[in-house]
């Protein structure tokens, strides 16, 4: 007895595209071609293309001052370095850098005549010159027969002083002057009111 196999003509096979398969060209939606820059595209809102140019215009002006900075810092890396052991060198002194520039304004002194007597008469005008209102005068008479007054009490509250050089620049007899100590340290306010004994030692 002979078999007979059926025999089916086979039915051709459509890709689904959901599930796998192969894909033509017609299977997919055609899609825009994306613009270069936001510049390029019309169809975007105003306020957009706007925040792209301000953008634009801010990496133009900010990028090269920052590399420009890199660069100078770089520069300073590769230099030689100084190093002073402050306070052990003084500046001024053998070895150091001269660091106060001529014309510094320190603290202040009383001068002295050359009879050891304090140059300045109580006029006041330095009192009165001074922006900052930090110098205090009480005169009395002066036992000398060259003057008429002397100061009794003169007093400087550094810590109101701005060291503008006008108390300097007053005075007619030339009694005051700002030096160039600039490391006194006080651990208290009354310590930086510095009274006549006080300026005529510094």
């Amino acid at each position: 007895m002979q078999a007979h196999a059926d025999h089916h003509d086979p039915q051709p096979t459509h890709a689904d595209p959901h599930h796998g398969g192969h894909h033509g060209p017609e299977d997919f939606p055609e899609l825009p071609v994306p613009h270069a820059s936001v510049r390029d595209n019309p169809t975007l809102p105003m306020w957009v293309r706007v925040k792209s140019a301000i953008t634009r215009v801010m990496i133009g002006l900010y990028l090269p001052s920052i590399f420009m900075g890199l660069a100078k810092s770089l520069e300073w890396m590769t230099r030689a370095k100084t190093t002073e052991e402050y306070p052990e060198v003084r500046p001024g002194s053998k070895g150091a850098r001269d660091v106060l520039r001529k014309g510094y304004r320190g603290e202040h002194r009383l001068k002295k005549d050359e009879q050891g007597r304090e140059k300045c008469v109580a006029c006041y005008m330095c009192a009165t010159a001074c922006p900052a209102e930090c110098i205090t005068i009480v005169a009395e008479e002066a036992p000398w027969p060259d003057r008429d007054k002397r100061p009794k009490v003169f007093e400087i509250d550094l810590l109101k002083c701005i060291y503008c050089g006008m108390c300097e620049e007053a005075c007619p007899c030339d009694a005051i002057e700002l030096t160039n100590v600039y490391t006194q340290v006080a651990t208290s306010r009354k310590e930086k009111i510095y009274d006549k004994e006080r300026l005529l030692r510094n």
